[in-house]
């Protein structure tokens, strides 16, 4: 770099020499040094305003070219003020043990609007009010005149609302696409679908959500896009749920009962067939659940079949049978004093007729004894039945794979005294849902092994640890069957189908304490064939009244049994069964020569 000196002695020295004046030439030094100054300073202004310029300029450009892609963009809904995880609304399909659809998704639109972007709110609002009765033009009008930059109309519209709403030709009303969870059986299975519902929403998707049932059990699953295009297969069987649905309904109306339930399972997988609850309700529009205080059995919602605690009667004889059988401490023909009443205390324990003063244990079941049953209880002993009821599940909600089954806890004694353990061998003192009096029958129906209900499709049996022997399971069928054949159940006869079974009808309890007189829960437990079961099925009537003589009957003979017998006769046929000769036993051949 070329150094400038502060003097200019190559000029200054030779003037000074012929006398000339040297500060005008070091002024004229000084002037020329500022002057290069101000050069180089004004050179790196124009620089920095240039890179200034630049950078305005590139910021103007971003800024415009955002306002115009949202100008030209959909809207957003404003209360989503930051970026969130994509919404995932593909949920995979509900199909029954044949594949059928039970609940799958279907393609709609949601309509919302911008206040802003309306040329006419109020023919907006007047049109829209038209298209959809539940709207209201003031509350419409205000909303569209209002502040509001945005808002929802309808979350769902089919393609003919869509296309009246398009019609009005109003800018300022959008729509977004939508999947809602659509079950195209209507009422068919509602209380096993339970049904789904939105969670977050956005214009563009929405997040479909299980509510109740196997939506909300498996929602999970169904959301899970790594399961691809697998449905969720049930174990049901569509067909026989939309019979047994059929003849249930029609026996509450002919029975005049408040409300019924049936359960079918497979004795040997567990899988429940079908299972019904009424009244039932369309889940394509689940209605709201019933106000806070009322009695929930009311709702259309309630799960019977699982949420349902009863105390089911003489249905829980056959254990206290079979129990005492695998024991040892009896056998079928053991003669029993049946002699009544049957003090305890202050208590009376009475038959609903008087049976004589001795019946054999096979009579006791065939005949309905409570002093009989709770005779062979006082054998057994509190803590002998109250481990055998463990061992069943009677103890616990059951593992049905829906949520509702986790709110039917069964009601137990606080205390299991030797009172409890007589008053429980006949079905009172010991309240459980229907769901596992199946259970129970099916441990009996498939040679004494426990096996948990189930709503998924299995591949062959599902054996749990034994709980009672199989002599004595067998031993207990065969009094089932003579239940039908001779005893209470004698309408529970289907010609081709050895039915066995047993009745109970129990006092409705009241909310307060105590006992209707006039109002029972009636259920029939059932088995078939009875001489190779493999069905179990549960039919349960709340307050049913058979009024078709001038005698108003209550009793599971009259009213649960025809039902049971009329879905036997139905399903038993879908279910593959061909009616067939019932085999004689051994015992009744008479040797008649050697």
């Amino acid at each position: 770099m070329t150094r400038i000196p502060l003097r200019p002695l190559a000029r200054v020295l030779p003037a000074r020499d012929r006398g000339e004046n040297v500060e005008a030439i070091e002024h004229e030094n000084i002037r020329l040094r500022h002057a290069e100054m101000q050069d180089r300073a004004r050179s790196r202004a124009e620089g920095r305003l240039l890179v200034l310029g630049l950078f305005f300029f590139c910021a103007f450009v971003t800024v415009g070219g955002r306002m115009g892609m949202l100008a030209t963009s959909e809207a957003a809904e404003p209360a989503i003020s930051r970026a969130g995880p994509t919404i995932v609304n593909q949920r995979a399909d509900i199909v029954d043990r044949h594949g059928r659809i039970l609940a799958t998704n279907f393609e709609t639109h949601s309509l919302y609007a911008q206040p802003p972007q309306m040329v006419d709110p109020a023919a907006a609002a007047e049109g829209l009010a038209e298209i959809f009765p539940d709207l209201k033009k003031e509350r419409l009008l205000k909303d569209f005149t209002g502040a509001r930059k945005f808002l929802w109309i309808k979350k769902r519209i089919s393609p003919e609302q869509q296309q009246a709403v398009h019609d009005l030709g109003e800018p300022g009303l959008l729509f977004g696409p939508r999947e809602m969870r659509l079950y195209p059986n209507g009422h068919l299975a509602a209380h096993v679908l339970g049904g789904a519902s939105f969670g977050r929403e956005g214009v563009n998707a929405a997040e479909v959500i299980g509510v109740a049932g196997v939506e909300r059990q498996f929602d999970g699953y169904l959301r899970d896009p790594g399961n691809g295009d697998r449905p969720l297969e049930l174990s049901l069987d569509l067909t026989i749920q939309s019979a047994a649905e059929s003849v249930l309904s029609g026996g509450m109306k002919l029975m005049n009962a408040k409300g019924a339930t049936s359960i079918l399972m497979d004795v040997h997988t567990g899988e429940v067939i079908s299972v019904v609850s009424l009244p039932d309700f369309d889940p394509n529009d689940r209605p709201r659940p019933a106000t806070s205080g009322l009695d929930p059995s009311v709702s259309p919602l309630f799960n019977r079949s699982v949420q349902g605690v009863y105390e089911l009667g003489s249905t829980f004889k056959i254990f206290t049978v079979a129990q005492a059988l695998d024991l040892g401490l009896v056998r079928p023909d053991t003669i029993i004093d049946t002699k009544g009443p049957l003090r305890w205390g202050r208590f009376r324990i009475s038959d609903f007729r008087n049976y004589g003063n001795e019946l054999s244990v096979t009579n006791i079941i065939v005949k309905s004894s409570n002093i009989g049953t709770a005779r062979l209880a006082q054998k057994i002993g509190a803590e002998r039945q109250q481990q055998f009821f463990d061992k069943l599940g009677f103890l616990d909600p059951t593992g049905f794979e829906i949520v509702e089954a986790r709110g039917g806890k069964p009601l137990r004694p606080a205390k299991w005294s030797e009172l409890s353990t007589m008053t429980i061998s006949y079905g009172h003192g010991l309240s459980v849902s229907p769901m596992h009096l199946a259970a129970g029958y099916a441990m009996i129906a498939n040679g004494g092994h426990y096996v948990s209900p189930t709503l998924l499709k299995r591949d062959g049996p599902q054996h749990g640890p034994r709980i009672i022997s199989e002599q004595a399971a067998r031993q207990a069928r065969t009094m089932l069957r003579k239940v039908v054949s001779e005893g209470t159940a004698s309408f529970g006869e289907v010609e081709g189908y050895a039915v066995g079974g047993k009745t109970g009808t129990a006092d409705k309890p009241k909310p307060q304490g105590g006992y209707y007189k006039d109002k029972v829960i009636a259920t029939f437990a059932s088995i078939f064939p009875a001489h190779d079961p493999k069905y179990v099925l549960i039919v349960t009537l709340d307050e049913p009244i058979e009024n078709s003589t001038d005698e108003d009957r209550r009793t599971a003979g009259w009213t649960a049994v025809p039902v049971a017998a009329e879905m036997i006769r139905r399903i038993a046929p879908l279910l593959g069964l061909r009616p067939e000769i019932e085999p004689v036993s051994d015992l009744a051949i008479t040797l008649a020569s050697q």
